[in-house]
């Protein structure tokens, strides 16, 4: 999970925020297993959002020729995921990360692209706070969602 420079078309930003998605599902699979109870429903619910985004933007890119990336087999995780609280710090990991692709998508589009771009970074920012949240991290929010930190 490796920072991103700042794609300048719209192509390029949605397919940084494409390749973001994948390396997001990946990662709820280590945050899972985890996790138990409601914790792991969300992370399933969590996944689930990313895996349908993913889809939405695999057939907006592959129908509007677009640049499609390819997903990889397996991907870097910041680190070990070895107990619950370094399961929830990836959760919230992801969250921020994915968001920060998403917000990259915002200066270089306009329309329905940048409409969806907002909602897939107000969703991660959502589900960051949900995070932090579960793990007792202060303070839950962060003021501009998406910004490298």
């Amino acid at each position: 999970m490796t920072r991103h420079t700042a794609p300048s078309a719209p192509g390029d930003a949605l397919s940084a925020a494409l390749a973001a998605e994948y390396a997001a599902i990946y990662a709820y699979g280590p945050i899972g297993v985890r996790l138990t109870d409601a914790d792991r429903r969300s992370a399933r619910a969590a996944e689930a959002a990313h895996r349908s985004r993913r889809d939405a933007l695999v057939l907006q890119l592959s129908t509007g020729g677009g640049q499609l990336p390819a997903d990889q087999a397996g991907y870097a995780l910041p680190f070990p995921v070895t107990d619950r609280a370094s399961a929830l710090r990836l959760a919230v990991q992801v969250e921020e990360r994915t968001a920060a692709f998403w917000r990259a998508v915002l200066p270089v589009t306009t329309g329905a692209d940048r409409t969806r771009a907002l909602n897939a970074l107000t969703d991660c920012a959502v589900r960051a706070t949900r995070w932090r949240n579960t793990a007792g991290v202060t303070p839950v929010t962060v003021p501009f969602p998406g910004r490298p930190t």
